[in-house]
């Protein structure tokens, strides 16, 4: 399957010529290539990064692919609350639906340093960022036809424990950051698993994706090691092309529709932990999720 080139045979991919789609962390790695293999499509895309010059670089690509839609884009630091909830209502205020959002951004933060809010960098990005943005937009969601909402998760999820006494391990020691990360990545997953309980009876469906051991700029903030780490692992690393198909074909492929809740890697369900199979662990982070983001009114 090509879906990031365009290449739909036997897909079921209908043209989204005017469904509204919505990428964070577009402007790097996966959700850069998520671009490109959406631009085909002809969808109205919003991009969504922190550096003004590199949404520019992606808009750019994205015009030059033959039947790339209207694409604009938007800065936005994900770690912040108050910048979530500004770009959700430059959102709502713009489109009164959205048919597609990919929640992509993330990262692992080796140092403990916390937001303005009070919460660990890896936990406030990879988490809570995924949950505010999807409360905030929701009413946009479910007023499109068969929308979907489509979150990065990994396989990294299988070692991650949820540390309900310490989820910002203010008394652990993350591991160099790995620790926060797989405690992050198995919260997608039951993020999903409960967001697509919550909206059932609507048309929207909800999925996580392992995107594969992908060749990107991941973990190179966290100084040399982080980026002798990536270089020593390159030979094992997937192209980010690859690892954007999964998003893709989610986003475009009315057979992917069937998949609601699952967590796919290659298109295919994947295989989970036992930790990330718990509907009371999905209820219980859910309920904490509200609390962490004040979005108790909204659902």
């Amino acid at each position: 399957m090509s879906m990031v080139n365009g290449s739909n045979s036997g897909t079921g991919v209908a043209n989204m010529q005017g469904k509204v789609v919505l990428i964070t962390g577009a402007t790097r790695g996966i959700g850069r290539k998520v671009v490109h293999g959406i631009a085909p499509f002809g969808a109205t895309m919003i991009v969504v990064g922190r550096d003004q010059s590199r949404i520019d670089e992606v808009i750019s690509e994205a015009k030059a692919i033959d039947g790339c839609g209207p694409i604009s884009g938007e800065v936005c630091n994900l770690l912040e609350q108050d910048e979530i909830r500004n770009l959700a209502n430059r959102i709502k205020s713009q489109h009164s639906q959205l048919d597609v959002l990919v929640n992509n951004a993330g990262a692992i933060f080796s140092k403990k340093i916390k937001t303005s809010a009070g919460f660990e960098r890896t936990w406030a990005l990879n988490h809570n960022a995924y949950f505010l943005l999807t409360s905030l937009l929701k009413d946009q969601l479910i007023s499109s036809p068969s929308a979907r909402v489509i979150s990065t998760a990994s396989e990294a999820h299988r070692p991650g424990k949820m540390r309900w006494d310490d989820l910002q391990y203010d008394k652990r020691r993350s591991m160099g950051g790995w620790s926060t990360y797989c405690q992050s990545k198995l919260a997608n997953i039951l993020f999903t698993k409960e967001l697509a309980r919550k909206l059932d009876g609507t048309d929207v469906t909800a999925n996580c994706i392992h995107p594969g051991f992908v060749n990107t700029g991941f973990s190179r903030n966290n100084g040399f090691f982080g980026r002798l780490l990536m270089a020593l692992t390159w030979p094992f690393q997937r192209r980010d092309s690859k690892g954007a198909e999964t998003i893709v074909w989610l986003a475009a492929s009315e057979a992917a529709r069937k998949h609601n809740g699952d967590y796919l890697y290659n298109c295919k369900p994947g295989k989970l932990s036992k930790a990330a199979k718990s509907d009371e662990d999905a209820a219980k982070l859910w309920s904490l999720s509200e609390q962490m983001t004040n979005t108790g009114d909204l659902w």
